[in-house]
Order: structure tokens, then sequence, then C-alpha cells
């Protein structure tokens, strides 16, 4: 049998703060939706705008951070995979499809802007270092040179 890729990534901002629940059993799972803006063409030429609104959930450990890190507005980066269920309400039969989230990455800063001081999912700050500011940038012009050794190098010496 031929296998089946289920993969999404998607970025976008948040449509309403998350909201935390518990299930019967114990188990956290939280629920937000994504706003994604795109641009298209129109058959006349003209560029437009438009909106898609992604539900997505994310379970236990994953879904706790979310719930204590994002609220309304926030931009994230989600990786997981689409999940479709149905039910039936008030006779009706209802369907949805959502993002179940394996990944979150915070991508705003924790006052909400970019500032780069965001948290990736797995709660470790972005840069990668434990004190969630952001890494020292490198401008385009910045000459860097690492000394390798006793002897100075010589800017003449390097071919390119």
């Amino acid at each position: 049998m031929a296998r089946s890729v289920n993969q999404v990534i998607l970025m976008g901002n948040l449509t309403r703060d998350p909201e935390l629940r518990s299930t019967p059993s114990g188990q956290n799972v939280c629920s937000f939706s994504l706003a994604l803006n795109r641009s298209y063409k129109d058959a006349s030429g003209e560029w437009q705008e438009a909106t898609d609104y992604i539900d997505v959930t994310a379970w236990g450990p994953l879904g706790e951070r979310v719930s204590q890190y994002l609220s309304k507005g926030r931009r994230c980066l989600v990786q997981g995979r689409l999940q479709s269920r149905s039910w039936e309400q008030d006779g009706q039969k209802r369907s949805k499809v959502e993002v179940l989230a394996s990944d979150v990455t915070f991508l705003d800063g924790r006052g909400g802007s970019d500032d780069g001081s965001g948290m990736i999912g797995n709660g470790r700050p972005a840069n990668g270092d434990g004190d969630g500011k952001p890494a020292p940038s490198k401008k385009k012009n910045d000459v860097v040179i690492d000394d390798i050794g006793d002897e100075p190098i010589n800017l003449d010496d390097i071919p390119f």
C-alpha cells in the first residue's frame, strides 16, 4: 500500500486567546485559531487581500505552553497534520478539518513586538541560550576576523 503524507506548516496571527481545557481523563488540550493573510491578482489584474482562518489544537505540555505564552494577535508558526472529525449536533451532521499541532514556534517577543526574543515550542528561547535575550546581530558591513594562531592575519593573503 502506498504511503500518504499529511504535514502542515502555517504561519499566522492568533485570532483569539488560546482556550485551555482538560479532558475527563485529565489530559490538557488547547484550542486556538490562526489568521493567514495572502495576496493574489484578480481577473482584472488588481491585487487583492484575503484571509483564511484555521483552527488548531495542541495537546498536553505543548498546549499548556501555547496557552501560557500566546495571546490574541501574536504571531506563531505551527507544524502538524490535518485531522478531520465529524459529529451530530441538534440532528445535523457536522464536520470540521483542523490542524493537530506537533510543534508551535512563538515568533513575537514577550511584549508582542518582533524583537527576536520569542520562545520556541519546546520552551527554549529562540536564540538557543538560556537568557531569552536576542542573539547579537552582525551587520552586513561588519568585518569579523578570528585569530587562529599566534601569527597575525594579513588581509592581502585572502584570495577573495
